[in-house]
């Protein structure tokens, strides 16, 4: 007896007790089955985790890389002012000055004016509501999602000048391609002495861009600074001054010093209050996603105890007999918690594979799942990205596997404490 209380925890025999447990047949008094309804569940429900983690991770880093790559950082534009003629403007006269004290704040890397207006677009008998960007070809050279992506793109940036740059789902909409003209009305045009006329112009594609975002590239169109003002009547005026910042997760701090560099009439809107409410709806998600798939994990884990309630029960027997030649309480309990913890430990190992095998190979997969669909399995026009992304990072692997193997571990002791408080004696009285 005392030899076998000072035994170390965890002792080769103990190993070995519990594994002859684990692989033992029904008929031996085992629970094969449910050892591998366990550790199938626990697999599954590890793996779906960790799916679920890396789309979300995935889609909100591609979400927030389209916002940053295609749109201002921080948008400078003007407070509601008196012109000369007793009227009310917000236009910026003195742009070239305000872009200036723009660039010239710390973590600035970009200042550009722009003209903006919404208007609508006509080709080959197609029509299209736009949104026009009137910008340098400078300041459009700079912006990553439209003029670095070469792969994604088609025509010559450099003829910017010439003609008009558009998006992939504008062109796709109106049936054009580069080298074709596109017909652009607005409908506050020239003023006559009969009033206002709608205003027509037309256009070369010179230049063809894919920025990543379904809404951007289905209604975006770029044009010249100067040809934008003509046709909008902006002569002399700019809408607003488009910002980029070098670290735009810290673009909160920015408001002040840039609002500071234009004076009392300047007004900032950051990426963040355009799309800060999606993106906690996102934070929100994620959290209610994490928790739902926790009870997932958990209800796989409660199939460890069954199992090992029903292991005890059937091997009460074996428990009198290892009681009696001196195994100490320490030891059955250590035997049965192995029997549980590596069931547990092999279906996160599983899981953690299985997952991250769907993560690394989610765009093959995710194009089975359209084939088998016939297509249309994933829409751009709702989810405004257009595939399905994922990306595994450590630290949401650790968060399955960490919540897993407490889980697992957790549940492990209650059955396998029942079996060591076990009287031998009760144990062996009906055998």
């Amino acid at each position: 007896m005392d030899a076998a209380r000072s035994t170390k925890p965890f002792s080769r025999f103990e190993w070995k007790i519990a594994w002859a447990y684990l692989r033992a047949r029904r008929e031996e008094g085992g629970v094969s089955v449910m050892t591998w309804i366990s550790l199938i569940g626990i697999t599954l429900a590890v793996a779906a985790l960790i799916i679920t983690l890396a789309v979300r991770t995935g889609f909100r880093n591609e979400f927030v890389d389209t916002i940053l790559g295609a749109n201002a950082h921080v948008t400078v534009y003007s407070a509601l002012y008196e012109t000369e003629d007793g009227g009310t403007a917000r236009e910026i006269p003195d742009y070239e000055d305000w872009a200036a004290k723009l660039a010239a704040v710390e973590g600035v890397t970009a200042a550009a004016p722009l003209v903006r207006g919404q208007v609508m677009a006509t080709a080959n008998g197609k029509n299209a509501g736009i949104e026009v960007y009137g910008i340098s070809a400078e300041d459009l050279a700079r912006i990553p999602r439209v003029a670095r992506h070469p792969d994604e793109s088609w025509g010559d940036l450099s003829r910017f000048s010439e003609g008009i740059a558009i998006g992939s789902g504008v062109a796709r909409e109106l049936g054009v391609m580069v080298g074709d003209r596109v017909r652009i009305i607005s409908p506050e045009g020239a003023k006559t002495a009969f009033g206002t006329s709608p205003r027509v112009s037309s256009f070369e594609v010179v230049y063809v861009f894919t920025a990543g975002r379904y809404d951007i590239d289905r209604t975006r169109v770029y044009l010249p600074f100067a040809e934008a003002q003509r046709f909008f009547n902006r002569e002399g005026v700019a809408d607003e001054i488009e910002v980029m910042v070098e670290r735009p997760d810290e673009v909160d701090r920015m408001a002040v010093p840039l609002l500071m560099a234009v004076g009392e009439r300047g007004m900032v809107w950051t990426w963040r209050d355009a799309s800060g409410a999606f993106l906690r709806a996102l934070d929100i998600e994620d959290n209610v996603m994490f928790v739902i798939l926790s009870v997932l994990v958990l209800i796989a884990a409660m199939n460890i105890v069954s199992g090992l309630i029903m292991l005890v029960k059937n091997k009460g027997r074996d428990i009198g007999i290892l009681r009696t030649i001196g195994l100490s309480e320490g030891s059955v309990l250590r035997v049965f918690f192995i029997c549980g913890a590596v069931t547990g430990v092999l279906g996160t190992l599983f899981g953690v594979v299985i997952g991250g095998l769907f993560a690394i190979y989610i765009d093959q997969i995710m194009s089975f799942v359209n084939w088998l669909n016939g297509g249309g399995a994933w829409d751009p026009s709702i989810r405004g990205i257009y595939a399905l992304p994922a990306e595994l990072r450590w630290e949401d692997v650790l968060k399955a596997v960490s919540l897993s193997l407490g889980l697992s571990f957790l549940v492990t002791i209650f059955p396998a404490r029942r079996a060591a408080r076990m009287n031998p004696v009760e144990a062996l009285r009906y055998e």
